[in-house]
């Protein structure tokens, strides 16, 4: 007995496959299976991370599969402690690339908010200066960066930027992932009276003719002061 009891009170093996600690008269085991599962679930999920390459960006509940979401949650802040991953907001992180000069890089706005729109499949559609700024309509980057979703709103901080995902009707997300959402968002932000001729030239400049005449087949999309701006951009400049 006393061989027993010196062993908890030093966290040693008892002879049966498992640690024991005293503390304030309450026992606690940890078994070898306990062990085995904590460093399994940190292995694959580092595994994953390093699957997806550097710059990726994910959350907890993209691990789920691989266990608990606490056991996923310790797993993270371990990497995160080691500096194996880096985290960027609360339940948001990345695998940072790096610069041999700079260190290691910021993460793009689309991969921070491909991740914290979740499992869910939502879709994403740039909007505002930060549309205008993907079509070369802007130099600017722009603070906020804003994404229509179909989702939940969602509004992280990472480093000096606003990333938020801004939930939207049904009808501004019917073109999303394509030219003509981006377009629709890229002038509905410059304004009607605000889009010039240099505007259009910009367009045809950086986008080629094969891209642009699949404007037309969402013309019915966009508002109706932007339909002669639709077929401008369409037309063959020769």
């Amino acid at each position: 007995m006393e061989g027993a009891a010196a062993a908890a009170r030093a966290g040693v093996a008892d002879g049966f496959d498992r640690v024991c600690f005293c503390q304030k008269k309450r026992v606690f085991f940890l078994t070898a299976k306990d062990s085995f599962m904590a460093e399994t679930i940190e292995n694959r999920l580092l595994k994953r991370i390093r699957g997806a390459g550097r710059g990726s960006v994910f959350i907890p509940s993209q691990f789920t599969d691989l266990g608990g979401r606490a056991a996923i949650d310790q797993a993270l802040s371990r990497l995160a402690a080691s500096g194996t991953i880096r985290r960027l907001a609360r339940g948001v992180y990345d695998y940072p690339k790096t610069h041999p000069v700079m260190g290691e890089l910021a993460p793009t706005a689309e991969a921070v908010a491909k991740a914290i729109a979740g499992r869910d499949q939502t879709r994403l559609q740039p909007a505002g200066a930060h549309a205008a700024n993907l079509l070369g309509l802007s130099e600017q980057v722009p603070a906020k960066v804003v994404y229509l979703t179909d989702g939940a709103t969602r509004t992280v901080q990472v480093g000096g930027q606003t990333i938020q995902l801004r939930q939207t009707t049904p009808r501004n997300m019917a073109a999303a992932g394509r030219l003509s959402g981006l377009v629709i968002q890229a002038l509905r932000h410059l304004g009607k009276e605000q889009v010039t001729e240099q505007h259009i030239a910009q367009l045809k400049r950086n986008l080629p003719l094969s891209q642009r005449r699949t404007l037309l087949k969402d013309l019915k999309l966009a508002p109706v002061w932007m339909h002669p701006l639709f077929r401008q951009l369409a037309e063959d400049e020769e």
